[in-house]
């Protein structure tokens, strides 16, 4: 056999394995995305009290977030963004009406630690939750 094939196909087959660790872990991390929000939305909801809400939902690979806000008495549904999980990138899409979706690409580093990455930048968990909930939380403010 050829040299440069066997490198190749040694080339592809660690490929693949590291694809597949990254696609075992994009549940947990979506899970963990999640577990993020829910505590920014916590503790949004505990400084504004009892007449603005969010709410964090997760299903099938999906999460959203929705803020209400309480006006005489009823409900109304102020933001809205959602994190849908792309086994095929793979990462999540991020998207927010009215805005462009935003990709988020998932990948490992040594000791199976996970990294975020947009088009433009590699984001710590602090960044991606920011650039996931500040339109929502605060769509008044500047950014």
């Amino acid at each position: 056999m050829f040299q440069w094939l066997e490198m190749r196909i040694t080339e592809e087959q660690e490929r693949r394995q590291k694809e597949a660790a990254v696609l075992a872990q994009l549940p947990g991390a979506l899970e963990e995305l999640k577990r993020q929000m829910a505590e920014c939305v916590e503790a949004f909801d505990a400084a504004f009290g009892p007449d603005q809400a969010g709410e964090v939902l997760c299903r099938a690979g999906k999460i959203k977030v929705t803020v209400r806000t309480r006006t005489h008495g009823r409900w109304e549904d102020n933001e809205m963004v959602e994190v849908t999980m792309l086994p095929e990138l793979p990462g999540f899409k991020v998207e927010r009406p009215g805005s462009e979706a935003m990709t988020v690409e998932v990948g490992m580093l040594p000791g199976d630690k996970l990294f975020y990455r947009t088009a433009d930048k590699f984001l710590t968990e602090e960044e991606l939750t920011k650039r996931i909930l500040d339109r929502v939380l605060f769509p008044k403010l500047t950014e």
